[in-house]
């Protein structure tokens, strides 16, 4: 359903006309009731009107809101005494009385003013046509010749006026509260609970009416089984609410929220209202849980779900999904203000949150998926939420709005998924090499395998599309155990011509789970006959942030085999010297972005310098990669790189040309110069 900002008189609308019809004719029944009271001669059976009147008041300041019902008031115990004082003594008095009794309500509940005018109006409107069926079936009473006794035509008439009353305001009411949403849905809206606990308690009133005539001072006795009504439903509601919301924090849970985006897509089927669907996870939450306790991390929730209310527009919905989980369906809105929100949110919640004694620093992933962009079905929506929270999450990024290309479980993403396994099997892959040279004489150090695949329909797939897929899908080792295969193989024909050329491979984290990579490795190694040094592997700055005792032991058996390792992309992470230093690392490659920025002044420079000697007080070698101009080129030889890699150089080439490449470059014989930290 979707949420506007509010109502307002100032657009015209069924809710703002239907708020300008009923309350001018509500108060104007109101004061006429006034006059009618006030000027009647004489007031049959005073005692028991009395009594009636103030049970009416008194039972209005307890209202039960049906389920999810809507204001303003739901269902009160109060309407079986005002049905009672309809019944005997008429309209102006019933008027009167449910006008006072609401105004009072309203005004102890501090509502806004639109509704302290309107809520005692329609009551008004409701009791009027109500007493329309009475006076058609029955005829009049007042408060000078009230009802003398309960005939048998009562059976007819009573419930008639029930019925009226009861539809006449669901649909007044409904009209008003159209800012909230669709007439039909309001109207729809727990109708059987609301209908079932209205006429309940209306079918109280003929009971009020004989005790009223015969022994009106046991009339608050009627208190009783109206109270059990009352804390029954109560405790029925609570139940209700208990089961749609969390516990710890108060937010609708996942079925309210299923609820919730079931009614917004129904919008949409009929407005074309678009809408986005949050799905926001906060990150390392498991290590506060271990390192500080769950009641430590159950205030940290409390804290986070407040922030999520308060950064998100009036309407907008928040849920906690379980654990560190959370939801945020933003209505009536388009990807740009929908990722807007989410950066607020993101932005909101970075910043340090008090749990006791404690300051903790928090940061959260949020993944966006748009209806009708990224699909017009909850599950569709739930789903790609979910996949782009998690490249969020892995990139580090904060936000970001799901993308197919990053989908492994899309229709399409599977069929390439398939292929990519096909392709495997027939040996469709192929490997690219980029030259590496020495920065001071542009002697040739080595090169980097890159995997290719020229797919048979579909034509060159680029990596950035199937290695996320064999990552997210378990094939990644065999994607890899070929990528070495290729290269060694590629390295022993080399070795045949008379040249050794080192050739550095890249790993994926995925690789380094288990322990069938160093394996992969040396069974390779012995079947081409190669020294391990002839073959580097190349991981990500994310793995020595992240690492985990798998990779380490990994990474410290292939080195211990003799295979060198490379830290790729250097700068763009997160890890500190002191883990870094930690690592089995043999070399420092720096990544592209800071390369490109150098000539953008001093500050960029200083920035690589400062890589550069850090890589050297490690006692490591450094690559620059991405040079694409010489004076990036002749900056890096200034700044004391020891190699570079990029296209200034030689772009990515198919084996037969990289290795034309090296034999004009490489005498035959000896082996290409070790690089070395400076």
């Amino acid at each position: 359903m979707v949420r506007s900002s509010g109502f307002s008189l100032r657009r015209l609308t069924l809710s703002s006309m239907t708020w300008c019809a009923t309350v001018p004719v509500g108060w104007a029944l109101i004061l006429l009731a006034v006059h009618h009271v006030v000027t009647v001669g004489a007031v049959e059976q005073p005692a028991a009107f009395v009594m009636t009147a103030g049970l009416l008041v008194l039972l209005e300041l307890l209202p039960l809101v049906a389920g999810r019902g809507h204001d303003p008031q739901g269902v009160v115990m109060s309407t079986a005494f005002l049905m009672a004082l309809l019944f005997l003594w008429g309209v102006w008095p019933a008027m009167l009385g449910v006008g006072i009794a609401s105004l009072a309500a309203d005004l102890r509940a501090r509502k806004q003013w639109w509704k302290v005018l309107f809520n005692p109006a329609q009551y008004a409107v409701s009791v009027g046509a109500a007493y329309l069926v009475i006076l058609a079936v029955h005829g009049s009473v007042g408060l000078d010749h009230a009802l003398p006794r309960l005939s048998p035509d009562a059976l007819l008439w009573i419930p008639l006026a029930w019925v009226v009353y009861y539809l006449v305001n669901m649909v007044v009411v409904s009209c008003v509260l159209t800012y909230t949403g669709p007439l039909r849905a309001l109207l729809l809206d727990d109708v059987v609970h609301t209908t079932l606990m209205t006429f309940a308690v209306m079918a109280v009133s003929p009971i009020v009416v004989v005790v009223a005539l015969h022994s009106w001072f046991v009339m608050p006795l009627l208190l009783i089984p109206l109270l059990l009504l009352y804390y029954t439903a109560s405790m029925s509601l609570e139940r209700e609410h208990a089961a749609g919301h969390d516990d710890l924090t108060g937010l609708p849970n996942r079925k309210t929220l299923r609820f919730e985006l079931d009614e917004a897509l129904e919008t949409y089927e009929r407005e074309g209202t678009p809408f986005g669907l949050m799905l926001i996870d906060m990150n390392d939450f498991k290590r506060v849980n271990d390192t500080l306790g769950h009641q430590v991390g159950d205030r940290l929730l409390i804290e986070f779900a407040a922030r999520l209310r308060e950064r998100v527009r009036p309407g907008d919905f928040v849920a906690r999904l379980g654990g560190d989980e959370f939801a945020i369906i933003v209505h009536d809105t388009d990807e740009a203000a929908g990722r807007a929100i989410a950066q607020r949110v993101c932005t909101s919640i970075s910043h340090s949150i008090d749990v006791g004694a404690l300051a903790l620093e928090t940061e959260a992933s949020v993944g966006i998926a748009m209806c009708p962009d990224h699909g017009t079905d909850g599950g569709t929506l739930l789903r790609r939420a979910d996949v782009a929270m998690y490249t969020a999450k892995a990139a580090r990024t904060g936000v970001e709005v799901y993308s197919p290309a990053r989908d492994t479980n899309s229709a399409d993403a599977l069929g390439l998924l398939s292929e990519l396994r096909q392709a495997l099997a027939d040996d469709e892959l192929e490997l690219h090499y980029q030259p590496k040279v020495d920065t001071a004489d542009g002697t040739p150090i080595g090169v980097e395998a890159l995997v290719r695949w020229r797919h048979p329909v579909r034509g060159f797939v680029p990596p950035d599309e199937f290695i996320p897929l064999a990552e997210g899908s378990g094939i990644m080792p065999r994607l890899t155990e070929r990528v070495v295969d290729l290269a060694l193989a590629q390295i022993a024909r080399w070795r045949d011509e008379g040249m050794s050329v080192p050739v550095a491979v890249n790993i994926s984290p995925t690789d380094l789970t288990g322990s069938e990579l160093p394996c992969v490795v040396a069974r390779g190694l012995r079947a081409h006959d190669l020294p391990p040094g002839m073959l580097q592997l190349e991981i990500t700055e994310r793995i020595v942030t992240h690492a985990v005792d798998d990779a380490k032991r990994n990474l410290a058996e292939l080195r211990g085999l003799g295979v060198s390792i490379s830290l790729d992309d250097f700068g763009t992470g997160y890890s500190s010297l002191l883990r870094l230093s930690s690592m089995p690392v043999d070399e420092i490659k720096i990544d592209r972005g800071f390369i490109s920025a150098m000539s953008e002044g001093e500050r960029a420079v200083g920035i690589v310098r400062a890589l550069v000697d850090l890589a050297h007080t490690l006692g490591m070698p450094s690559i620059a990669e991405g040079v694409e101009t010489a004076e990036e080129l002749a900056m890096l030889e200034t700044l004391g790189c020891d190699g570079v890699q990029g296209w200034h150089i030689a772009r990515p080439m198919p084996a037969e040309q990289v290795t034309a490449w090296l034999h004009e470059r490489v005498p035959a014989g000896p082996a290409l110069p070790e690089l070395r930290a400076v």
